[in-house]
């Protein structure tokens, strides 16, 4: 026995006590009788919860400084009086350092709260989200992204915070891309499946903001526009009368004739949402004046036999049938 406890392995950090406690659970759910905890397993069992208790405190601590960092930038003169004069550019190191920190750290969702608890949202929206630096508008808009990414409360003091407006103006106009991009990703993260943040979405012409997306130069804005236009008409069909009076059809068929790219896939997809089961819908894709049925036909023509465009593909068909199956034409391209 004395050698069986020597050899014993006990597990070294967080998935190995969970590993232990479901090992345990099975088998107590078993015939044997459960044993009960050794002084020697306790006391390991202490130690480890001690340890992951301690851990999430210096992880708080590490908040803490992180926050100290970015409070720099809102002291007054009179506050810098007898401080060090510091480089520019080591301060703006610093500063992105921190938001990194905190963008790692508030992946696990406690921290996410604490950062909340601590005022962290209220300085990275009253602040840093309108800095000079672009490198920290875009760590701010990804650190707003991870805390809100399926946590509710955490969505709704946002929007208490007004970060929404603000993070639709950085999408639609910053000069630096990047922070385009980052600021469309924390705006999805605080309207999908957000039935507040879909509200001030829409009070705040969400919706242009993403078809001037999908207009840019900018790649991977346009993909990720597209692909939140394509969720939002499928999680809220309720909204294709709103997009369609503003013209989205035909800017979605417009954005099609741009030279072909990967995301055109979820620019398809939105067309079909808004063609399913919606008359005004199938009136604008059906109007001749747009041309759709033509490009449809060229596009399957360029997509077919290509394994990676095979649910554009799919797209494309579906739309042609939706839209213009059984339809025939005269010569002046009036359905008859």
């Amino acid at each position: 026995m004395a050698e069986d406890r020597q050899n014993r392995r006990y597990p070294p950090n967080l998935q190995g006590v969970l590993r232990l406690a479901v090992e345990a659970g099975s088998a107590a759910e078993g015939p044997a009788p459960v044993q009960p905890l050794s002084e020697e397993r306790k006391e390991w069992l202490r130690g480890a919860l001690a340890e992951m208790c301690k851990g999430q405190l210096d992880e708080v601590e590490q908040m803490k400084q992180c926050l100290a960092v970015l409070h720099k930038d809102g002291m007054t003169a009179r506050e810098r009086d007898g401080e060090e004069e510091r480089d520019e550019e080591d301060d703006e190191d610093e500063r992105e350092s921190a938001l990194e920190l905190l963008s790692e750290l508030c992946e696990n969702l406690d921290n996410a709260r604490d950062l909340m608890a601590l005022g962290g949202l209220e300085l990275c929206v009253s602040q840093c989200l309108c800095h000079t630096q672009s490198g920290v508008r875009w760590r701010t808009a990804q650190l707003i992204a991870s805390c809100a990414q399926n946590m509710p409360e955490v969505q709704f003091h946002l929007l208490g915070l007004g970060a929404l407006p603000k993070l639709l103006q950085l999408a639609d106009s910053d000069p630096h891309p990047t922070v385009r991009v980052k600021a469309l990703y924390a705006v999805s993260c605080l309207v999908r499946e957000q039935e507040a943040g879909l509200r001030a979405f829409l009070s705040h012409d969400g919706f242009s903001v993403l078809m001037r997306g999908m207009q840019s130069d900018n790649e991977k804005l346009r993909t990720k526009s597209a692909f939140l236009l394509l969720n939002l008409l499928t999680a809220h069909p309720e909204q294709k009368d709103t997009v369609l009076s503003m013209g989205m059809a035909q800017q979605l068929v417009s954005v099609l004739r741009m030279p072909h790219s990967p995301f055109h896939e979820h620019v398809l997809g939105a067309l079909c949402c808004l063609v399913e089961d919606c008359p005004q819908g199938l009136r604008d894709c059906r109007s001749p004046s747009l041309g759709l049925e033509e490009l449809l036909k060229q596009r399957v023509k360029e997509l077919q036999g290509k394994e990676e465009s095979e649910e554009e593909l799919d797209f494309c068909e579906r739309l042609r049938t939706m839209c213009f199956h059984g339809l025939k034409s005269d010569d002046n391209g009036m359905d008859r």
